[in-house]
């Protein structure tokens, strides 16, 4: 039988999940950032007290919902990616992963790019994600024995910048990943 402690931190864990869900959807719909905390509450089915009990400020609101992100299975299977024994399958699947998570969250971090010069937490944000992925493309680089201008080229096909232009310029995500793992293909042979 599961024991109060345990039971408290299960109800605590659901009401999180709520929190991140509504954050999420307000993001998604473009409307975070002009909300009140008591409109993210609402959305959640929680009391304003109880949202101040899990998150202190509306920028512990972004953080957590970024550090949500990480959990997407695309940023998961990345790092899996980058690990397979062919070098060349690793960057081609690489960019499938990178695309589908830009792609599954693109609605979230247009918001959060967007706000990068007002908002702390979302600037965080920015700066973790480009950090993280700086190691995994720097791990692929280096198994691709890809020398610096190799490596930059890396960054830039796998930004999210990238991925934002090709989405403007029509492109679908089937059509934006044949183009980053060609331009890669050329880039790197080159």
């Amino acid at each position: 039988m599961p024991t109060r402690a345990y039971r408290r931190r299960a109800r605590s864990t659901g009401t999180r999940d709520r929190i991140m869900r509504a954050v999420h959807d307000l993001l998604a719909e473009g409307r975070f950032h002009e909300s009140t905390v008591e409109e993210v509450a609402e959305r959640a089915g929680i009391s304003r007290a109880t949202l101040y009990q899990h998150f202190g400020s509306r920028l512990e609101l972004v953080d957590g919902v970024c550090d949500w992100l990480a959990d997407n299975p695309a940023l998961l299977e990345i790092r899996e990616s980058i690990g397979r024994p062919d070098p060349a399958a690793a960057l081609a699947q690489t960019l499938v992963n990178t695309v589908r998570f830009w792609s599954s969250e693109d609605a979230i971090l247009g918001q959060l790019y967007g706000v990068v010069a007002l908002d702390p937490a979302a600037s965080a944000f920015v700066d973790r994600q480009r950090a993280d992925r700086r190691g995994e493309i720097q791990r692929l680089a280096d198994r691709l024995e890809a020398d610096d201008a190799g490596f930059a080229l890396l960054m830039v096909l796998t930004s999210y910048e990238t991925f934002g232009e090709l989405r403007l310029a029509g492109l679908d995500d089937a059509a934006i990943t044949a183009t980053l793992q060609d331009a890669a293909r050329k880039l790197l042979r080159a």
